[in-house]
């Protein structure tokens, strides 16, 4: 099991940015398509980004197209989710998952082939 570890989370105002790390085991990490959920107090975990296992596709929500990319950096494990221009609406507890199994191509949209998450982060975005 791929374990991860999220980091970066916290309070910023309106129109600012936050950089979130998620720093993954495993020897085959360039194999695992990433992704990004979020859930805010009442609502369901959503989808924000993805990215495949060699960084050269991904795919962003429509709620953050234009303001969050999603990237990763393979030789430290690591996938990234750049905030910018933040929201009120953009608060929730941020979720990092791995798919071992979708190869260095593919992209994984839904949370259901995701097979490990890490523990969330909290960002919170004030108005």
């Amino acid at each position: 099991q791929v374990q991860l570890v999220e980091s970066g989370g916290g309070l910023v105002q309106t129109g600012g940015s936050l950089r979130l790390s998620c720093a993954a085991s495993g020897r085959t990490f360039s194999a695992y398509a990433m992704g990004w959920f979020r859930q805010a107090p009442g609502k369901e975990r959503e989808f924000v980004a993805t990215i495949n296992g060699s960084g050269s596709r991904s795919l962003h929500a429509d709620s953050v197209k234009g303001r969050f990319t999603i990237s990763r950096d393979n030789a430290k494990n690591t996938v990234y989710l750049q905030m910018n221009s933040l929201k009120p609406e953009d608060t929730a507890v941020y979720y990092c998952a791995a798919d071992p199994a979708s190869g260095s191509w593919y992209i994984v949209r839904s949370a259901y082939e995701y097979a490990n998450w890490g523990q969330g982060t909290q960002v919170t975005v004030s108005s």
